[in-house]
């Protein structure tokens, strides 16, 4: 399950999210989006503790942040 997403097409590649997350895991993709910027990207959501840094962060509020659920057992 994807725990952070970004609505890559309305990023500006700003690299404010890249600063802000404590696991270093958010990068900028080696595509272009459709305004024509790099956008940044999580290859690895593994590592994502869904701390929400990065969301808050961004200034176009292109961020999902999603925590993960426990069951109740």
């Amino acid at each position: 399950m994807l725990k952070v997403e970004f609505d890559e097409d309305r990023c500006k590649g700003c690299e404010l999210c890249l600063e802000a997350c404590p696991k270093h895991i958010v990068s900028m993709a080696g595509h272009l989006n459709a305004m024509g910027f790099h956008p940044a990207t999580v290859l690895d959501q593994e590592k994502c503790i869904s701390c929400g840094f990065c969301a808050r962060m961004c200034p176009d509020v292109v961020i999902t942040v999603r925590k993960e659920e426990k069951e109740n057992g």
